[in-house]
């Protein structure tokens, strides 16, 4: 089955080349950048500014194929592509949290920024706690590195 989706948007961020790039937005702690909504969906922006954060999906536009395989920035071993967050994907969909600073007009501005200038925006969701954190019992081979997110920057190895 054929599925299609469109640009509702563009991404604006300080992170011109995938290289050095925050690789999650624990790692992008006050970076800023802009979400420029096209005019046709402003309407949707609506009471959207009640929210502290949201979801930002969007489109891997630099990454070509996929793998099933592969091996992720924080560990070195290969691992299988959905026990990971390696935009090297079947669907090039990425999803970032941030923080929600204000809303003029189309342009929403945010914080914790981890994503690439000029990314195309498919959708955004309001972040709810109540619905979207859930206490893990475990997170697999990031166990091990899981404190190391912070530190770590993108590479060549997906683009």
């Amino acid at each position: 089955m054929k599925i299609e989706y469109h640009s509702i948007g563009i991404i604006r961020s300080p992170f011109e080349q995938v290289e050095g790039m925050p690789i999650q937005p624990a790692g992008a702690s006050l970076i800023q950048g802009r979400v420029e909504v096209f005019p046709e969906y402003g309407e949707g922006l609506k009471d959207l500014d009640g929210f502290s954060h949201i979801f930002l999906l969007y489109h891997f536009h630099r990454v070509d194929g996929s793998e099933l395989i592969v091996t992720p920035f924080m560990d070195s071993h290969p691992r299988g592509l959905f026990s990971t967050r390696a935009p090297k994907r079947l669907n090039p969909i990425g999803l970032s949290v941030v923080k929600l600073l204000r809303v003029v007009g189309t342009v929403l501005h945010v914080e914790n920024v981890d994503i690439l200038d000029g990314t195309p925006l498919l959708d955004i969701k309001p972040y709810i706690p109540q619905f979207d954190q859930h206490p893990a019992d475990r997170i697999g081979w990031l166990q091990e590195s899981r404190n190391k997110v912070k530190e770590k920057r993108s590479d060549r190895r997906f683009a």
